[in-house]
Formats: structure tokens, C-alpha cells, sequence
């Protein structure tokens, strides 16, 4: 089996919402508990993009 070169200078993608900014764990709950708040399904990409930026979190 030959070797395989890896290129370690190229960056993994970020798994992180590109558009949630820098939010400590308890600025991202309050700000998932006022989008859940918000009546219909106005703000649904903000808390899908919350919900994964806290899942990230706990990983």
C-alpha cells in the first residue's frame, strides 16, 4: 500500500453558522430564548442557527 501525502496547510471548514456571531454559551440562550419567543415562524433560521451553535458548544 503506498503512502499518502496530506496537505496540513489547507483549513478545515468551520461547522460553526457563519451568520451567529461570537456569542459566549448564556448571550446564545438569551438570544435563542427571545427568538423562540417571536410568534410564527419569523425568526426559524436564527434559532436553527442557535441550536447548532449551542450543539457545537457541547461537543
Amino acid at each position: 500500500m503506498p503512502d499518502v501525502q496530506v496537505d496540513h496547510t489547507r483549513v478545515a471548514p468551520s461547522i460553526l453558522p457563519a451568520d451567529i456571531p461570537e456569542l459566549s454559551d448564556d448571550e446564545c440562550l438569551a438570544r435563542l430564548a427571545r427568538a423562540v419567543e417571536a410568534p410564527g415562524s419569523v425568526r426559524l433560521d436564527e434559532v436553527a442557527a442557535l441550536i447548532g451553535r449551542l450543539a457545537v458548544a457541547i461537543e
